[in-house]
């Protein structure tokens, strides 16, 4: 029987939606990255993954990639910026052009925010070294709070936003059924060079390297939990042997929108 059976709380709400008595909740626009390393020990990509709290709201224990909602700030035509434009981006992703701009800068910023990794430089051809020092994390902690925007973060550095380190990947809807949704483009990009990820807290208790068939192999066994859109893309990495390849792959991008069905009494989840 294929798709993932629902728990019994889920399963009633699913079944009041079909029925029309409950309406559902609007799904926020947000991006999420996959940042990858070169070949580990064991040969093959690596993929930076997060624990969610088990406290958190929304996908509690749960390995995700960072990621997280656009803020209003980050559509500002203020961000400098280098490499493909807004309007391209908005192409690819099926999005009007300052939906698309608040995407690739909200990648970028949470990407930040939540690793420490920062893809933009001093020019349109360089990227920052190190963004380790106690002023760096000080800028981090005010772009979470928000009390720095996106823009005046860069600009007070006098950085632009590398959108072309930025690969787009896939756009996963969160299903219908759910009382917190979202509208997520998912993107792949290169730890780049000199730069190294640190436990930078907040949302997560562990961060951790691992080679995409690994974790999709510790999800099969019960040891980790992966949601189907961290889960599927895992395994579609894993079919990779180096960085090269991933960044090579064409990728045509559709939304995907898993959907409850009743199946023989049973309310189950189908992904696409």
């Amino acid at each position: 029987m294929a798709g993932l059976p629902l728990p019994d709380e889920l399963a009633a709400r699913a079944r009041e939606i079909i029925a029309g008595r409950v309406e559902p909740v609007p799904a926020r626009d947000a991006a999420t990255v996959v940042i990858l390393r070169g070949s580990g020990p064991r040969g093959g990509p690596e993929v930076y993954l997060l624990r969610r709290k088990s406290t958190m709201a929304f996908a509690a224990g749960a390995y995700v990639f960072p990621g997280g909602s656009v803020d209003p700030r980050d559509t500002d035509q203020a961000v400098a910026w280098a490499g493909p434009s807004p309007k391209e981006w908005g192409e690819v992703f099926h999005a009007d052009e300052n939906l698309a701009r608040g995407l690739v800068c909200a990648a970028v910023r949470e990407t930040f925010e939540e690793s420490g990794v920062l893809l933009a430089g001093p020019g349109p051809d360089s990227v920052v070294e190190d963004t380790t020092g106690d002023d760096w994390e000080a800028d981090r902690l005010a772009l979470i709070d928000r009390s720095l925007a996106f823009a005046d973060f860069l600009a007070g550095r006098g950085l632009v936003l590398r959108s072309d380190l930025l690969k787009p990947w896939a756009h996963w809807i969160t299903p219908v059924i759910e009382q917190r949704r979202f509208d997520t483009r998912f993107f792949v990009a290169v730890l780049p060079e000199g730069q190294r990820t640190r436990d930078v807290g907040g949302e997560a208790d562990h961060v951790v390297w691992r080679r995409p068939a690994e974790a999709v192999e510790l999800a099969r066994r019960g040891e980790i939990f992966l949601m189907p859109p961290t889960y599927r893309t895992l395994d579609e990495l894993a079919g990779h042997d180096s960085v090269a390849s991933v960044l090579a792959e064409e990728r045509h991008i559709t939304a995907i929108l898993p959907e409850a069905v009743e199946v023989e009494g049973e309310m189950r989840l189908m992904t696409p």
